[in-house]
Order: C-alpha cells, then sequence, then structure tokens
C-alpha cells in the first residue's frame, strides 16, 4: 500500500475579509473539528 503525503490547506485570505464575524479575524485552526461550508463565488463579465 502506497502512502500519501499530508498537505495542509492554505489559509483563506481575501481582500474583503470574513463577513458576519463581528470584526474577527479567523484562521483555519478555529475551524479544526468542525463542519464548514465554503460557498466561493466570483463576478464576471
Amino acid at each position: 500500500m502506497t502512502s500519501r503525503a499530508r498537505v495542509r490547506a492554505p489559509e483563506l485570505v481575501g481582500k474583503g475579509g470574513w463577513l458576519n464575524t463581528g470584526g474577527k479575524d479567523l484562521s483555519l485552526v478555529d475551524f479544526r473539528g468542525k463542519i464548514v461550508i465554503a460557498d466561493f463565488w466570483t463576478f464576471c463579465c
């Protein structure tokens, strides 16, 4: 059986910051052990 290297997820950083957090900056460590639903969208032409 082959082993796979563990790859860490990159931090989620954007221009607008986090929404609905009361001004608190969050990192991936804050979500450890929790179920997270991420909705990514963008404006296009």
